[in-house]
């Protein structure tokens, strides 16, 4: 940045209206979670341990499955009735940022945002040029794969898969169309994969893994209620009828579990809210706003990274603070990375790059969105990634040991 970047007014490092869940990285995270289940199958990790779940607990589990739900917010829950309300253990915090994108690579390395590095569903990774989707693997402008480039997630990512670090079979269960994917392959490591078309059939591979001799792992994933809830907002009943099955799915799996000394671990990488309509942002209706930006917004609709021109840090403050003061938070990257929201320790190397200069936080409901030329637009009624309690807490859902 330039002299006059750097002497700007500083953003506010802290939002002031009460709309702010923090991850509790201290003992109370997905990170910690990860790190009593790394621990107690004989790994290790250098964060805190889940305190309601401490590595010792358990201890003689011969098949531990991690069900991953994306989307089951933890309020969504404790509204409804059912086996995995009686199996609630307690409240987790997702992640900052509380999305996939963010919330996934911790369940598949053990490691917090801060040293995994992937910061929301576009990142602009300088070491390709460019703004990628991590997860599906490709360039944001034109969807081309990075595969096409000769780029993979080892060079590009360089993480080590939590099944690479623990001592015993490790088995990663996902939907047909993403389980061979480049991310996917990535990020599984050495463990054994398994695809499947629909609940029963996942429920099907994890009952032939339960009945396996050898002690296991397994990361199993199910991305409906989060696709449903993106379509139809978290409210529909498209939402409630899929929970419904998911909850006689659970009921099954214990049922399979009785008797073989497993535990079932039911958790999310994110709650949703519904957003109105008329509370979205849009920076085509923002021109000037745009003018001060080097690249097109990253990160979320509900969590932006923004990256300014230089020379034009005291006009974009400026705009947003005025403009937009009372739709959007204004928070300087450093100042997050410096106060842990992504973590504690060591930053990635890469981390600064892929957090821009200032963050942006909607409000309320609202999203911020940048579309691109040619880009296809859309509408999500459900969104996350924001900072509100029912984005960041989570399920701690526990089958008992049998």
């Amino acid at each position: 940045m330039s002299a006059s970047d750097q002497a700007a007014s500083p953003a506010r490092t802290a939002p002031d209206d009460g709309e702010t869940c923090l991850p509790d990285y201290g003992g109370g995270s997905l990170v910690n979670l990860m790190s009593s289940i790394a621990t107690a199958l004989g790994g290790s990790s250098a964060y805190p341990p889940l305190a309601m779940l401490p590595p010792h607990t358990l201890a003689g589990t011969r098949h531990l499955v991690l069900l991953v739900v994306d989307g089951l917010g933890l309020d969504y829950l404790q509204a409804r009735d059912g086996t995995l309300r009686r199996h609630l253990r307690g409240q987790l915090t997702s992640v900052f940022p509380s999305t996939t994108a963010s919330a996934i690579p911790t369940f598949l390395t053990g490691l917090a945002p801060q040293q995994h590095g992937l910061t929301g569903w576009n990142m602009y990774f300088r070491e390709v040029g460019a703004v990628v989707a991590p997860l599906p693997f490709r360039v944001r402008t034109g969807r081309h794969a990075l595969r096409d480039a000769g780029v993979t997630p080892q060079t590009l990512l360089g993480l080590s898969p939590l099944a690479d670090r623990l001592p015993l079979p490790c088995h990663v269960v996902s939907p047909r169309n993403i389980v061979h994917s480049d991310f996917n392959v990535a990020l599984a490591g050495r463990a054994e994969r398994h695809g499947y078309a629909s609940l029963d059939e996942l429920v099907d591979v994890v009952t032939a893994l339960l009945r396996r001799e050898a002690p296991s792992y397994t990361h199993a994933y199910w991305p409906q209620l989060d696709s449903l809830a993106h379509e139809h907002g978290i409210a529909s009943a498209p939402v409630a009828a899929a929970f419904a099955t998911l909850d006689a799915v659970f009921e099954r799996l214990l049922d399979v579990a009785a008797g073989t000394g497993s535990r079932i671990i039911v958790t999310a990488d994110h709650g949703f809210i519904d957003s109105p309509a008329d509370q979205a942002i849009d920076l085509d209706d923002h021109p000037a706003l745009r003018e001060t930006l080097l690249l097109p917004l990253c990160g979320e609709p509900r969590m932006a990274y923004a990256y300014v021109r230089a020379g034009r840090t005291q006009a974009f403050e400026d705009y947003v603070r005025g403009a937009l003061g009372n739709r959007i938070r204004l928070l300087r990257s450093a100042d997050v990375l410096a106060q842990g929201w992504l973590g504690p320790g060591t930053a990635h190397p890469g981390l600064h790059d892929r957090l821009g200069d200032y963050v942006l936080v909607p409000r309320g409901r609202g999203i911020l969105r940048d579309w691109l030329q040619g880009e296809e637009r859309y509408t999500h009624v459900g969104v996350h990634g924001g900072l509100s309690a029912a984005e960041m807490n989570v399920p701690l859902i526990v089958g008992p040991l049998t």
